[in-house]
């Protein structure tokens, strides 16, 4: 029996890319609203302040143990910049107040920005910076744009993007061309500053079928991580909500590590995925996470690493809910490292 040197997180993580060896699985849960709450301020400050943002992140990661530092906050930075008007709740998620593209004609107020000048993405881009200067050699960094299609989705609103698809699809192709350009222009501004990876926050695709996922959202996904890998870059696509149907297609992204939410079978997303992607999840987040206690944290993320490879990552299906308990959240890397202990 051999003990292996403890790795760093982004050793961790690299390696069990590449299916090498590893100290332990890599624990890629996701902070949002908990890390606000954990350095106790409200999280319509952390939002907006890249600051709180990258000391929430960084004290969770250490108190956790972590394994990814992350500038994930609110789908709507590059839909402020665009235009629309977002409203900041006291301690809650920002929303645009109203759809900033209601029909056609409103295409011509929809112009790619420059990130560096656009303030909520440069806000994301000085804490990418920030990171890269606090623990950029100890922690890979992962930045995030929206996905072209949850863009639309958040410009345009959902139930009438889902509308047109089928009554006005060229008007949601012009959208997606012009939502494509910005998250790559936004995805290249993080990587200059220091992002490993670039998170894909592509929600809405888990509503539409298999044909519209391949019409309407992969070849848009394919560009940006694309623009990402030759930028040297890895990239990370999240799609919350029930991609079941989907799974057979996601390889096709080239994505390097994918979310699986929890209504889909993780054993079936590993196996589909080989050694092309990273499966990354999936326990529950409420019902196990918030709402379990010790035991049921344990059982699932011993599940989740039963039906693992040698790429896999382990976290909940979304993020960590913002009132979970803290002792249910170190019980995640806490299992992990027990299980390493025992495969050794």
């Amino acid at each position: 029996m051999t003990t292996m040197n403890k790795m760093s997180p982004r050793e961790r993580v690299f390696a069990r890319l590449q299916s090498r060896p590893v100290d332990r699985i890599p624990n890629l849960s996701i902070l949002m609203t908990f890390a606000a709450k954990y350095i106790g301020c409200s999280y319509d400050q952390y939002v907006r302040d890249y600051r709180l943002l990258v000391e929430g992140n960084i004290r969770c990661c250490e108190d956790f143990s972590i394994d990814m530092v992350s500038v994930i906050s609110d789908p709507v930075r590059e839909t402020s910049d665009f235009g629309a008007n977002i409203v900041f709740p006291f301690d809650a998620v920002p929303y645009a107040s109203d759809n900033f593209i209601k029909k056609p004609n409103d295409i011509q107020k929809l112009k790619v920005q420059n990130p560096q000048i656009g303030k909520r993405m440069a806000d994301r881009i000085r804490a990418v910076e920030l990171f890269k200067q606090k623990v950029g050699d100890h922690y890979p960094i992962l930045g995030w744009v929206e996905g072209a299609f949850a863009e639309v989705c958040d410009l345009h609103g959902v139930s009438e993007t889902m509308e047109d698809l089928f009554a006005s699809p060229e008007f949601i192709v012009e959208m997606l061309e012009i939502c494509t350009q910005q998250a790559i222009s936004f995805a290249e501004a993080q990587i200059d500053s220091g992002a490993d990876f670039i998170g894909i926050g592509d929600a809405a695709a888990s509503l539409i079928s298999p044909r519209m996922y391949r019409k309407f959202v992969l070849p848009y996904e394919q560009r940006i991580i694309q623009r990402i890998h030759e930028k040297g870059a890895k990239a990370k696509l999240h799609i919350c909500g029930n991609t079941s149907a989907l799974l057979k297609i996601f390889p096709e992204t080239s994505a390097d590590i994918f979310d699986i939410d929890y209504p889909v079978n993780f054993s079936d997303a590993v196996q589909t995925f080989g050694d092309s992607i990273s499966a990354c999840g999936n326990f529950e987040p409420t019902a196990v996470l918030l709402q379990g206690d010790l035991t049921e944290v344990e059982k699932s993320v011993r599940h989740c690493v039963a039906v693992s490879t040698q790429n896999t990552m382990i976290a909940p299906g979304c993020e960590v809910p913002r009132d979970t308990p803290v002792e249910n959240l170190k019980a995640i890397s806490k299992t992990l490292w027990n299980l390493s202990s025992l495969r050794q």
